[in-house]
């Protein structure tokens, strides 16, 4: 801060403002910037589809016919080899839950090219097990096999039980929160 037995106490004001500004365009600069210049594009179109596609542009009927099924055989082909894989909007859904708690924005298939709105904001479930460690801390299992870790000193008043109900939601920066049986919410990380 400026030197204040000098009579100079606008700048001392200044100072501090001025260190908090340049602190918050160096994380604009840093953080948010790239993710505002992240386009969403579609993923490209697999060959195998896209070949099935190009069958429609054959204005003869016949030739378009054998197009199709010589395509359709060859995409079969590629699923069998697990080539290409495809999967609907509701095995998506499930398997966003399933990974509820890990970053895959950038997957498209798991919610890079959907709608925000189809993310899951908050996860309802149950917790499978729970048990202390370092002392004062809870990692529990929820009912689909993810086990979650405590992070904060925040200590609950009773241990979580098999069958609480448990609610875990996104906090900021890539934290989550959990409140497990109605008690208050604790910071707490994905580990498997």
């Amino acid at each position: 801060m400026a030197d204040i037995g000098k009579g100079n106490g606008q700048m001392a004001m200044q100072r501090p403002v001025s260190a908090m500004l340049a602190g918050a365009c160096a994380l604009i600069a840093l953080g948010v910037s790239p993710a505002f210049a992240k386009e969403k594009e579609p993923p490209p179109t697999p060959a195998q589809v896209q070949q099935v596609y190009d069958c429609r542009a054959i204005s003869d009927t016949t030739a378009r016919l054998a197009c199709f099924d010589r395509q359709v055989a060859a995409l079969q082909q590629a699923e069998v080899a697990r080539d290409v894989n495809f999967f609907d909007r509701a095995s998506a859904q499930k398997a966003r839950r399933g990974l509820f708690g890990f970053t895959l924005r950038d997957l498209p298939f798991f919610g890079g090219g959907d709608d925000d709105k189809e993310q899951i904001q908050r996860l309802e479930t149950t917790v499978a097990w729970a048990r202390r460690y370092d002392y004062d801390k809870i990692r529990f299992e929820i009912e689909d096999g993810a086990v979650w870790a405590q992070t904060d000193q925040t200590i609950l008043p009773r241990d979580p039980k098999t069958g609480d109900k448990v609610s875990i939601y996104p906090g900021v920066m890539g934290s989550y929160f959990a409140e497990i049986g109605g008690q208050k919410r604790i910071r707490v990380k994905r580990e498997r």
